[in-house]
């Protein structure tokens, strides 16, 4: 059996500006990065979609767009010489689709902009908008024409435009690989961050919890409001993977909740019922005991710290509720001043090895396992 060293390269974020040490609890959260598997189980193929087709598809379903936070951007003019491209008989670049194992759809991966203009073209407007969709800053032959208004013969030359994607289906149902190409793809504009990749992957039931539970009122007065890039309902994630399978635990962080979400997608793991047991009753008693300064050293919030004491507290919940604030309380100003706890979980680099998780989870719980 392996023994884990702890690594003491010690910093100090009590020394760092507000934004750094903001910086450092982001950090925290995606440090365990890209080590990749030396091969992927997948299958690559290629096919040419006409666009009446493609429009098809999407309006039933068949193709489908993850509903993220990175909404529909492009202007006008950008979505008006899409259309003038395939109208002029230009070529236009390809998108990428996953083909879902359990339901046989295809996910996109990348070009979403394009398809979603695509559709509004069809439908006469842009999504959630009553603006019209009349082309714009066109060839002459196009200006202010609308799908409708095309002539026959402009709208057979769109409808048999053809639009190649590239279609990766995992072998196996091993779709973390699909994680993997997504977050590669995703390297212009504003990207996307671990959980909003997981949203759009793993979609169903238990994603749909976690945006659920992120509205509990504790838990947003210690969060504060929602994040726009989920980090909030990666920690509930993150609590929740590390309670139910921290004896488990094998870095990195990363896989370990890719893997945990998966396994957990349509809640035949764990029931609704259990998560929402586990994880309210948690961090109201916090609430109720600490406070919004929970969870926080200096004015940063720690994940660390967070994942630690919300474990240890539920695992003392397993026996009764905890009835002595003050008690509480003191337990939990002495576990976020003890120099053990510290040194895995702010006082080093690695805060996500074996070792520094399982330390810190294990000093939390003893802390609080007396509590009356």
């Amino acid at each position: 059996m392996s023994t884990f060293v702890p690594n003491h390269e010690a910093y100090h974020p009590e020394h760092l500006t507000d934004e750094e040490q903001e910086t450092q609890i982001e950090e925290s959260l995606e440090e365990d990065d890209d080590i990749l598997p030396s091969r992927f189980s997948i299958s690559v193929s290629r096919t040419d979609f006409d666009v009446d087709g493609i429009v098809k598809r999407l309006r039933n379903g068949d193709i489908y767009i993850p509903n993220f936070q990175r909404a529909y951007v492009w202007k006008p003019k950008q979505a008006s010489r899409l259309i003038e491209s395939l109208l002029l008989g230009l070529p236009v670049p390809g998108i990428f689709l996953a083909r879902e194992s359990e339901t046989n759809k295809l996910l996109v991966l990348d070009g979403q902009q394009r398809l979603i203009s695509l559709k509004s073209f069809y439908d006469g407007k842009f999504p959630s908008s009553r603006t019209s969709f009349s082309l714009k800053l066109v060839n002459s032959n196009f200006d202010s024409q609308k799908y409708t208004s095309l002539t026959d013969i402009q709208r057979r030359q769109l409808d048999n435009s053809v639009l190649s994607a590239t279609i990766i289906q995992p072998h196996d149902n091993n779709e973390e690989s699909i994680y993997h190409i997504f977050e590669r793809l995703n390297t212009g504009g504003t990207l996307l961050k671990p959980q909003e990749i997981r949203g759009c992957i793993y979609h169903g039931e238990f994603n749909d919890l976690l945006e659920q539970m992120n509205k509990n009122g504790a838990w947003r007065n210690i969060f504060g409001n929602s994040d726009k890039n989920k980090k909030d309902q990666e920690l509930i994630l993150r609590f929740l993977a590390i309670y139910f399978e921290g004896n488990n635990y094998k870095p990195s962080m990363k896989e370990f909740l890719n893997r945990y979400m998966t396994k957990n997608r349509h809640l035949k793991y764990q029931a609704k019922d259990t998560l929402i047991k586990t994880f309210i009753p948690t961090i109201e008693i916090i609430y109720k005991c600490v406070g919004p300064k929970a969870f926080r050293r200096e004015k940063a919030f720690v994940p660390t710290w967070f994942e630690a004491v919300m474990v240890g507290i539920a695992k003392r919940l397993e026996k009764g509720t905890i009835q002595n604030v003050e008690e509480f309380q003191e337990q939990y100003q002495r576990l976020v001043n003890n120099e053990s706890f510290l040194g895995v979980s702010v006082k080093i680099r690695d805060l996500t090895n074996e070792y520094n998780v399982k330390e810190r989870l294990r000093l939390a719980t003893e802390a609080f396992a007396d509590l009356t």
